[in-house]
């Protein structure tokens, strides 16, 4: 299956300022058409998963803004209607076929502090306080009723023990998925022992890796596949490397469509682009998949 490309890339393309700390999920409160727009451009793309803009929406990171926590919940409901809509809309107006599936998404703690320190991991806090903080919007989530729970950019292994609490019981699958560089987690786990927390957890349906460089993306799907016996999603960056420090993008991209061939061969069952994979990088990653 395919998955959608970076949702930032899209609503930049449409315009849209993203310098805000609640990066795009300050549009659910101020701008929700144009994230109806930027998914639907991904369903006509050949995607057939959406990943909503609730990654960085969070209780905490909305009270800042002034937003109280009843708000907040109808916001976070609302990326998943969001997306819905958008996937109604393909299939009227841009005659797109099949079946159209919405992931909510749930980025890691350190999304909230839009520092870059998802990009670290090891924030200080135990498991018990980071399951203390995904439980509560991971419960509004799923009463939104996607198709799936995308427990997405963990840092470390940590945070992973701490979602994969967090979901027990909410009714809903989900899937895990690591950013990672060097052949571990970004905080230096290893692969191997982060990918098995997953193995017998029931509500995990599918484990991998996602905003990453594309070269980290075959090892670790190959690897995933063998520790967890489950299907593997594999998402990656363009290959431009984050700086945190001046909020920009660094270094040359790569296309995807090649090496997709290269993870589905290795294991990998849902396939995308994530920071910087934009709409023609997705319809290519489409178009090379189902060959």
């Amino acid at each position: 299956m395919v998955v959608d490309g970076g949702l930032s890339e899209q609503l930049a393309a449409q315009g849209n300022d993203l310098s805000d700390a609640l990066w795009s999920a300050r549009l659910l409160a101020d701008a929700p058409g144009e994230l109806v727009a930027a998914h639907r451009a991904y369903y006509a793309a050949g995607a057939e998963v959406a990943i909503t803009a609730s990654y960085q929406a969070t209780f905490e990171g909305f009270a800042r803004r002034g937003t109280g926590r009843a708000a907040t919940a109808r916001l976070l409901a609302a990326s998943v209607e969001l997306a819905r809509r958008a996937a109604d809309e393909a299939r009227e107006l841009d005659g797109v076929a099949g079946p159209l599936w919405v992931a909510a998404s749930a980025g890691p703690y350190g999304a909230m502090l839009a520092d870059g320190s998802e990009y670290r991991g090891r924030y200080g806090l135990g498991v018990a306080e980071l399951e203390r903080f995904h439980r509560p919007r991971l419960e509004v989530l799923a009463a939104a009723g996607p198709d799936v729970l995308a427990l997405e950019t963990v840092p470390d292994v940590d945070e992973a023990r701490a979602l994969l609490r967090a979901v027990r019981g909410l009714g809903v699958p989900a899937w895990l998925s690591y950013s990672v560089a060097d052949g571990r987690t970004r905080a230096g786990d290893r692969l191997a022992e982060a990918f098995a927390l997953a193995a017998d957890a029931p509500e995990v349906v599918a484990v991998g890796v996602n905003c990453c460089d594309p070269r980290e993306v075959e090892p670790a799907v190959r690897l995933a596949a063998r520790v967890t016996g489950k299907p593997v999603v594999a998402y990656p960056n363009s290959g431009e490397r984050w700086d945190a420090a001046a909020r920009d993008w660094r270094g040359p991209g790569q296309p995807l469509a090649g090496l997709a061939e290269e993870w589905v061969a290795a294991g990998a069952r849902l396939v995308g682009g994530c920071c910087r994979v934009g709409v023609a990088g997705v319809r290519e990653v489409a178009r090379a998949v189902r060959g």
